[in-house]
């Protein structure tokens, strides 16, 4: 894997945590995420 798409996928992550974060437990909760699975969804995200 080259550094761009290492750091483009790094990025991606990065961005998906932010953004699950910012939502509620209630908005979470509606997409059938729960708050401890932000990273594991967010690394789901970049695959």
């Amino acid at each position: 894997m080259n550094i761009a798409r290492s750091f483009n996928n790094w990025r991606k992550y990065r961005q998906t945590c932010n953004e699950l974060g910012r939502m509620t437990d209630r908005e979470l909760n509606d997409l059938g995420i729960g708050r401890g699975d932000i990273q594991y969804v967010a690394r789901q995200a970049v695959k």
